[in-house]
């Protein structure tokens, strides 16, 4: 797999890009994308409104991610359009293995500290990588009209990853920060290094 370069390290705090294989299966799995894309940001949005609703009194993050939800609740929509306008229907949610391994990486029965910043750091990290994959189909798939829309996903989302970094930095000591990122980063990459290469998922 390739490494990423200096830049995109610098606006995503990821080592490696996605396998080139993957824009090319999603040529073919293009209805399915955009069925698990739909569901990404339907989660996004919802894992925004948790994240309000269990730290209700850190007010920083409140009034941050109030915004993010409209966001993301408004790309749904706009995947969802997309979706109607090629005669596709939603389906079923599927089962996101590499949300799942990110999760089962969060700390358990640690400090409410360290909870709540891997937490955030699942979510920046879960941002970034969508981002990239966003990129990679804005650059990689075949149908012009269709590396246009997602070229406007990765622009609207760049700066996602960023959010929850400076809320954990806000709440938490920068260098615990940025030593757990660390870890998370180099988990990630192994994770990315072993997952099977799919067309029909996101992640």
């Amino acid at each position: 797999m390739e490494t990423l370069s200096q830049d995109t390290k610098n606006i995503l705090g990821l080592k490696l890009v996605t396998d080139p294989r993957w824009v090319d299966l999603a040529s073919i799995s293009l209805k399915d994308i955009l069925s698990d894309h739909a569901w990404c940001e339907q989660k996004a949005a919802t894992s925004c409104i948790t994240l309000i609703s269990k730290y209700s009194n850190k007010e920083k993050l409140v009034t941050e991610l109030a915004p993010i939800v409209t966001e993301e609740w408004g790309h749904f929509r706009k995947v969802l359009t997309e979706m109607h306008k090629r005669n596709l229907t939603l389906g079923p949610q599927r089962k996101d293995v590499y949300v799942n391994e990110l999760i089962g990486f969060q700390k358990k029965g640690g400090s409410p500290e360290e909870r709540f910043l891997d937490h955030l750091l699942t979510m920046a990290l879960i941002e970034a990588r969508s981002c990239e994959r966003f990129k990679r189909l804005s650059e990689g798939l075949r149908d012009e009209y269709m590396r246009s829309f997602y070229r406007r996903f990765m622009e609207s989302e760049a700066g996602h990853y960023t959010l929850f970094i400076n809320l954990a930095d806000t709440y938490l000591p920068k260098e615990k920060v940025r030593k757990r990122w660390k870890e998370w980063i180099d988990y990630e990459t192994g994770l990315m290094q072993s997952m099977e290469v799919r067309g029909d998922r996101i992640h």
